[in-house]
């Protein structure tokens, strides 16, 4: 039994692709095939519906998947403590990610971590909040970074960094010539904000339900980037993150003003399985992010 394989089939199973499977290890989409063939002929069984879009597996691939990723997970961990011995952090660290931690940020953080650990490897995907809470727990992801995290029966919580809310609108807004911007004078505004259900928003709608404030939301997205370019075209204003519109201030395209409501913050933190044994490399990618909260 060949563990290559094992692990080519476990990321395909759980990217529910083959393409992107066969990126994770770096081989062609066409050996990635050649390995799932020869692992069900190896069976007698078939392991993925490719009948579906995306990728399924059978109930066969299901117990097969299982094992192989426990097969997998040991001797990743066996290598790495077998490496960590002759003083070198080898392996890889699988990191799931919101998309408003910033692209630039986390690729800049990566490459450091990478370039102080030649023979690690960093593997960072973005996607939604309920996404990253189930890449963790179902260990498509060593660790998940999150904004207002919650623990679960699965999941524990590692405070990470409180990041200051700021009011954020088009230079030729009315809010953006005050010198300071008290709460009050976010009332009735036209605001550009988050989806209903998510967490943020939730945070965002209990702020002014507590001040007796009433607003107007005239637009929603899942992601900030589509806030931002809302406001950049003068559609309202938002509270966001102040270090998500640092380039967009910088390049004059939006104003930012800090608010006078100490409490106005995003509590970031990073979720890990309970109960789980991080790998060497795992676990110093962890304690690397914990050392650089950022300013």
């Amino acid at each position: 039994m060949n563990s290559g394989h094992l692990k080519v089939f476990r990321d395909i199973a759980q990217t529910h692709s083959v393409s992107r499977g066969a990126a994770i290890n770096g081989i062609s989409q066409s050996a990635a095939s050649q390995i799932l063939k020869h692992l069900e002929n190896d069976i007698g069984v078939v392991l993925l519906d490719r009948s579906t879009r995306p990728l399924k597996l059978t109930p066969a691939g299901r117990l097969y998947f299982d094992a192989s990723r426990d097969i997998v997970r040991r001797y990743e961990v066996m290598r790495a403590e077998i490496d960590s011995l002759k003083g070198e952090l080898v392996g890889s660290v699988r990191v799931a990610s919101i998309y408003s931690i910033g692209l630039y940020e986390m690729r800049r953080i990566r490459e450091d971590f990478e370039e102080e650990h030649p023979q690690a490897r960093v593997h960072l995907e973005y996607m939604h909040p309920e996404k990253v809470y189930e890449a963790v727990s179902g260990d498509q992801a060593d660790l998940g970074l999150i904004s207002y995290p919650t623990a679960t029966k699965k999941l524990k919580v590692i405070p990470w960094r409180i990041e200051k809310m700021v009011l954020v609108c088009h230079p030729r807004h009315r809010l953006a010539r005050k010198r300071t911007v008290e709460v009050s004078d976010l009332a009735d505004q036209e605001f550009v904000s988050f989806d209903p259900d998510l967490s943020i928003r939730k945070a965002m709608d209990r702020f002014f339900r507590e001040r007796g404030l009433l607003r107007k939301v005239v637009l929603a997205f899942d992601n900030i980037q589509m806030i931002k370019e809302a406001l950049v075209i003068g559609s309202g204003i938002s509270l966001l993150p102040e270090r998500t519109v640092r380039q967009e201030v910088t390049e004059g395209r939006l104003v930012a003003h800090r608010i006078e409501a100490p409490e106005l913050v995003r509590p970031v933190g990073i979720v890990q399985r309970r109960r789980t044994t991080l790998s060497p490399t795992a676990a110093a990618f962890l304690q690397y992010l914990q050392e650089r909260p950022g300013d």
